[in-house]
């Protein structure tokens, strides 16, 4: 038979739609051409299949190749196709059988020993073979990874030629097993390690619980960052769909995911020279940023005013709609941005402004100038915001034997409070709709007038008031009561002391 069709996949942001890879031979002069819109890498891919099948002591046929990756009007990119191109021209030839190819998918690079490479963006290629009900054939460097997907079943391989004796029911490779969890909590840093600051423990522990966005202001080496660090490690435990999402966007990474970080909370904090592509991903053939790889976990940007005014402004949409669509002339690609957004500044430019030690000489007119380097629209998207004072040397001297509350007790708190929303209204509180504030986050009529004068008094906007209504709740939450009360409205009004009307 001159004709034969594999199945493989390609990437197109965080989906892997299939590619049918189609080899037909016919006469004429010997030569090997590739359609289907492919990259140069993909084109490069018939010297490494020649090299791969002739080292492998296989019959490389002397007529003319046409090998057609479809559909034709997909961008195709990466070695991915090298051995479903391989299996192709043999299976044209005769050397394998063409009946049993309909039930795999192919992925992997090939050597030019006909050794198999492993290659990013395996996880999403899993998760899409097993909603089509195909067995999936990978190099084994990634058979760990794309084992991490429940319903596939998965073939690894380490040459060319195993996957040939299993297709030719020769030696059949065995499935790979269900890759054991890892246990991702012992390698986060603890709480209980941050002396003092137990207002912004408290503050953690509310935007751990609903999913709120923090602001911590302080002069320099009170806690902030440490502060920061730890709530990965306070925030629920990540369920099967969000672990898959994030993994898979880590998959597509330059950096590629690995399986110690399942079930892990990302924490990114990018340097405050990053760019806005940097930030929300970009490029020709657009890859992720580093909200996208905060997906589910934290992003953390600390010395906020030091970030470029126009990086922070391009932060403004991901917070409200979850998900970022970068587009380009030729192609449009979309990334699941679901991050928390965590940032530290400090008060003024010298970074001491009401410190004890009266070290700050700044005016003003600087601190000001200095403060509105973060405009009032993206202050006024962040839920929660909080001062970090200095922390006084007696309770640094405290000895490390002396109780403190661990991130494994907070977390216990904070599941218990993400449980009430989920069966509430099934997501956290940060990001419930205006109705969804209305009906989940009812106040009497005397907190509905102590709510209008802070509202009045402090200068703020129709969305911090929503804002404010959904901290309450997830205070409430903590508490365990089914409404919200005074106490649990003042402590959420408390937090919006950094609005730009008081600053």
């Amino acid at each position: 038979m001159s004709l034969a069709t594999v199945y493989s996949r390609a990437q197109s942001g965080i989906d892997s739609p299939l590619v049918t890879v189609e080899v037909h031979l016919s006469n004429g002069l010997p030569s090997l051409s590739i359609v289907g819109l492919p990259e140069a890498a993909v084109k490069e891919s018939k010297d490494r299949v020649r090299g791969a099948l002739l080292n492998s002591q296989f019959d490389f046929p002397a007529r003319r190749i046409t090998i057609n990756l479809a559909p034709a009007d997909l961008p195709k990119e990466g070695g991915r196709f090298d051995l479903p191109i391989a299996l192709g021209i043999l299976a044209a030839t005769g050397q394998l059988p063409t009946d049993i190819l309909s039930r795999y998918e192919f992925v992997g690079e090939l050597a030019l020993s006909g050794a198999l490479r492993p290659l990013r963006g395996v996880l999403p290629v899993a998760i899409a073979a097993r909603d089509a009900g195909r067995t999936l054939v990978v190099p084994q460097g990634n058979a760990a990874e794309a084992s991490l997907v429940d319903g596939v079943e998965v073939l690894a391989a380490a040459h060319l030629l195993e996957v040939c004796a299993h297709l030719n029911a020769i030696e059949k490779l065995n499935p790979v097993p269900r890759q054991a969890r890892i246990n991702g909590e012992s390698f986060l840093d603890d709480l209980s390690e941050v002396r003092g600051q137990h207002h912004a423990k408290r503050a953690l522990e509310v935007a751990a619980a609903g999913g709120h966005s923090l602001l911590m202001m302080g002069p320099p080496g009170t806690g902030k960052t440490m502060l920061a660090s730890r709530l990965p490690g306070i925030l629920p435990t990540m369920n099967e769909e969000e672990a898959l999402e994030a993994a898979a966007v880590a998959s597509i990474s330059e950096r590629g995911f690995s399986v110690e970080q399942w079930q892990r909370r990302p924490f990114r904090a990018p340097h405050h020279t990053a760019s806005g592509v940097a930030l929300v991903g970009g490029g020709s053939n657009p890859r992720p940023g580093e909200i996208s790889l905060a997906d589910h976990g934290v992003l953390f940007l600390d010395e906020l005013p030091e970030f470029d005014r126009k990086v922070l402004e391009v932060l403004r949409e991901p917070l409200e709609s979850g998900r970022i669509t970068i587009s380009r002339a030729a192609r449009q690609a979309e990334f699941p941005a679901r991050f928390q957004l965590v940032a530290a500044m400090n008060p003024c430019p010298c970074g001491y402004l009401g410190h004890s030690n009266g070290r700050c000489h700044c005016t003003a007119e600087q601190v000001q100038r200095y403060r509105a380097r973060v405009s009032g629209p993206l202050l006024d998207r962040i839920d929660m915001h909080v001062e970090v004072p200095n922390v006084p040397q007696a309770v640094l001297r405290q000895s490390s034997n002396e109780p403190s509350e661990d991130s494994a007790q907070v977390r216990e708190r904070v599941e218990v409070a993400r449980a009430r929303q989920t069966a509430r209204s099934h997501k956290p509180n940060a990001v419930l709709k205006n109705r969804e504030v209305q009906q989940f986050c009812r106040i009497s009529d005397a907190d509905s007038k102590l709510l209008e004068q802070a509202i009045d008094r402090l200068g703020l906007s129709a969305r911090a008031y929503h804002r404010i209504l959904k901290v309450a709740r997830t205070v409430a939450d903590l508490a365990g009561e089914k409404d919200i009360a005074t106490p649990h409205l003042t402590e959420a009004i408390a937090y919006r002391r950094l609005d730009r009307a008081v600053v």
